[in-house]
């Protein structure tokens, strides 16, 4: 069984959204043994590449086990969405698999007082989303709104967040992040 360990490292590298110079400067390497990498003129040792997934941060066997990507589909049937979330709160993702992607597109629907949690979710990147039916509290740091059909948010993610039905009714939401989080 052959690896393909440069196509896989680019790959990884763009979905942390790092430069090869960025990724050579984390791990202590020149930007060329990145390169040489990730054109497969070079093979690194185990130990080389182990350094070099420290600076992503990624572990050898997340690195080695995800599966190769599939073909690209277009186009998705409402019953081809896939189910992310649990309980009260339901993610429904397009594409089953979001390896070398760098945008998630979510159908959430919050059931009356669904909450993503007391404590604010962070994570790097942006995401942002449109109310197509009920209403939902949306806290960003010290702000607090609360969104109707038509409304939108969209923010850098790392400020502290979070997510709240208010109302009688399901919240329905369009919404997108980069890069994926789920």
């Amino acid at each position: 069984m052959s690896v393909d360990i440069g196509n896989r490292l680019r790959h990884v590298r763009l979905r942390h959204n790092l430069s090869q110079r960025e990724l050579a400067k984390r791990a202590g390497v020149t930007n060329s043994t990145i390169s040489l990498i990730e054109s497969n003129s070079s093979n690194p040792s185990v130990g080389a590449l182990k350094r070099i997934l420290d600076g992503i941060p990624i572990g050898l066997a997340e690195f080695f086990s995800f599966e190769p990507e599939k073909p690209r589909k277009a186009f998705y049937a409402a019953e081809e969405l896939v189910e992310i979330g649990k309980g009260p709160i339901s993610y429904r993702q397009i594409g089953d698999n979001l390896f070398g992607r760098s945008l998630q597109i979510l159908k959430e629907c919050y059931q009356p007082g669904a909450d993503t949690g007391k404590v604010p979710l962070v994570h790097e990147g942006e995401e942002g989303g449109i109310v197509l039916s009920g209403r939902l509290e949306v806290t960003v740091e010290d702000e607090r709104r609360i969104l109707g059909p038509g409304d939108a948010y969209y923010f850098e993610s790392r400020r502290p967040h979070r997510f709240r039905c208010v109302g009688p009714v399901p919240c329905e939401v369009i919404s997108a992040c980069t890069p994926p989080t789920f």
